[in-house]
């Protein structure tokens, strides 16, 4: 039950009147509002995770086009800014959590917000091992380190990282809050402090294969395809990366104002994200030396080792691993929040919605969230690469949410909401997201992760089918 509080109080009259809306959608307020603006903002801006995103992206752009693939990632942040101004729109329109799905449910029907919500899901426990299994554990392990070991060292390392953001969830959104404003001024702070020193020593540095700003219009002749298409790959580091501001929204429930805080919180995460990520890319581009041989064999630690040396470096990667983490507390949030909102529905099992404690901690569907995640861990250290192309599809599963919920905010233009200027963005953003689904689906190399995301909707298909089936046989029996 809520916690009754004064009436002289004035966040609890906000609380009243934010509870109010979730009302008019026809639900029952049980969340416990916390959120600020800072922290619904270091949720987007951890979800998106620049520091994560480049540090796993980069060799692969930088392999398509060298130096000159910087000037791809303008071209994504341009184009998702378009798509996180509709995300902006529909969050103020439709304040509830679970923010995809609900918004393809009350724009487009049970059915279509059930599809956004399932690939929702899917992206959130397949995404969050991926990046623990791939990315963080391996990289802590050099932080620390680490030698030997083995698969089964990695993988337990990379349950222990799902394990303790779920616990830091399990505690209440205002823990998982504080951890996560912390992995976000760690981000900041430590990317920052990173590209000052390696300005500092491109700029007095003697050997001569440093880079100098002039060779940022310089690229690799791309072997075995034309430039058009190197250009495309290098892009994908953008693509990759600026996503997963929309998570803020998911824990529209539990945000003070959502209908103010969430679009403030998407827009300035984005955008800090956009600039500051593309600052990052530049000083990291201009480390590179030679002729990009040290980052082909090492990757970027190889790269930081030359100009850093191994002490530094290990506290470089410990800043990437920290920011691994966050993104794993607010990823789970957010997850855990799409299967409450599916679970109130009735669309997923009901005791989902459920809530625990006086902190109201949405603990069945963070517990479900979690266990989902280390199943596809375990399926990914029996199998190998087959993982790889599983995490793979989860590229491609957030352009098609946002697909999806574009074409619902078309929808709600055409019922005649919006002013001018938003008739045209919807389009825009339509555009460019078709743009980037094609990309990531039609290459020959993305086929086996194409068969993953059309294997998961195949699968959502079967459950909505089973659900449409029982609900026309409780109609028959109450007949």
């Amino acid at each position: 039950m809520p916690t009754a509080v004064s009436a002289t109080d004035p966040s609890a009259a906000a609380d009243r009147n934010d509870d109010a809306v979730v009302a008019e959608f026809g639900y029952r307020p049980t969340l416990l509002r916390r959120l600020t603006g800072w922290s619904s903002f270091g949720v987007a801006f951890s979800t998106i995770s620049i520091t994560s995103g480049i540090f796993v992206n980069f060799q692969a752009g930088y392999a398509e086009l060298g130096p000159a693939h910087v000037w791809t990632w303008p071209v994504a942040a341009a184009g998702q800014v378009l798509v996180a101004l509709v995300v902006a729109g529909l969050a103020r329109q439709v304040p509830l959590a679970g923010a995809t799905y609900q918004w393809g449910r009350q724009l487009m029907g049970r059915a279509y917000g059930w599809f956004v919500g399932a690939l929702g899901v899917m992206y959130v426990v397949v995404g969050l091992p991926g990046i623990a299994l791939l990315a963080a554990a391996p990289l802590l392990q050099y932080a620390l380190g680490i030698d030997g070991g083995g698969a089964r060292l990695t993988v337990v390392i990379a349950l222990g990282v799902l394990t303790l953001g779920f616990l830091v969830n399990a505690v209440g959104v205002g823990a998982a809050a504080r951890v996560n404003n912390v992995a976000v001024w760690c981000e900041i702070a430590g990317t920052a402090v990173v590209a000052v020193v390696l300005v500092v020593l491109l700029g007095g540095h003697t050997k001569p294969d440093g880079h100098s700003l002039g060779a940022l219009t310089s690229a690799l002749h791309p072997a075995g395809h034309p430039y058009w298409y190197a250009t495309i790959l290098a892009g994908l580091t953008g693509v990759y990366t600026l996503v997963g501001f929309e998570s803020a929204a998911d824990l529209a429930e539990e945000t003070v104002h959502p209908e103010r805080t969430i679009p403030r919180a998407v827009l300035s995460a984005l955008g800090t994200s956009a600039v500051l990520g593309f600052l990052v890319l530049i000083v990291f581009t201009l480390a590179v030396p030679g002729d990009g041989t040290l980052l082909a064999q090492g990757g970027l630690p190889a790269v930081f080792a030359y100009w850093l040396g191994d002490t530094a470096t290990r506290l470089v990667i410990g800043v990437v691993v920290v920011a691994m983490f966050g993104l794993t507390v607010a990823g789970i949030a957010a997850g855990a929040r799409l299967l409450f909102a599916m679970g109130r529905d009735g669309v997923l099992p009901v005791g989902l919605a459920a809530t625990m404690g006086e902190r109201r901690t949405p603990l069945p569907a963070l517990a479900t969230c979690w266990l989902l995640s280390a199943g596809v861990l375990g399926y990914g250290y029996a199998s190998g690469n087959a993982f790889g192309t599983l995490v793979a599809a989860t590229a491609l599963v957030p352009f098609v949410v946002y697909l999806l919920i574009v074409v619902a905010a078309l929808r709600r233009q055409h019922d005649g909401a919006g002013s001018t200027t938003g008739r045209v963005l919807p389009w825009l953003a339509l555009a460019w997201v078709v743009a980037v689904v094609l990309a990531l689906a039609l290459p020959a190399r993305s086929r086996d992760a194409d068969y993953y995301v059309l294997g998961g909707l195949t699968l959502a298909a079967l459950w909505w089918a089973r659900l449409a089936a029982t609900a026309s046989s409780e109609r028959r029996s109450s007949r």
